[in-house]
């Protein structure tokens, strides 16, 4: 029992906090929203814990325990995979931010060059 209100009142901290971020902006509302899902998720789980149970014989595993831990690695590594896409596509962003401002200052370069020769000619 003590387990079950610890795990539900973490879940319920998690949801505010979740909330508040969004609220804030500090978390963009994807991220956000899958989130909440696992809370939505998690939260009824943490407070009756034997629909775990039941829902972990229908699928043939073990214990309610062990489909948690596999679900939650599972769910983990796809988090990683996509925060990694998006390094990725950000890295590729900023290089070619980079790159266009390279070529950007060379212009302002050059024209400045030009126009400190047209002086220099004119005066």
């Amino acid at each position: 029992m003590k387990l079950t209100l610890v795990t539900g009142l973490t879940g319920l901290i998690l949801l505010a906090t979740i909330v508040e971020l969004l609220r804030r902006r500090q978390l963009r509302e994807k991220y956000g929203m899958l989130w909440l899902g696992v809370l939505v998720i998690v939260i009824p789980l943490s407070l009756f814990p034997r629909l775990l149970d039941n829902v972990a014989e229908l699928l043939g595993v073990a214990s309610g325990v062990s489909l948690v831990l596999f679900l939650g690695i599972v769910f983990l590594l796809l988090v990683c995979v996509h925060l990694s896409w998006e390094v990725s596509h950000l890295e590729e962003e900023t290089r070619t931010l980079a790159e266009d401002f390279a070529l950007l200052r060379t212009e302002i370069d050059a024209d400045r060059a030009a126009r400190d020769e047209l002086v220099r000619t004119d005066g």
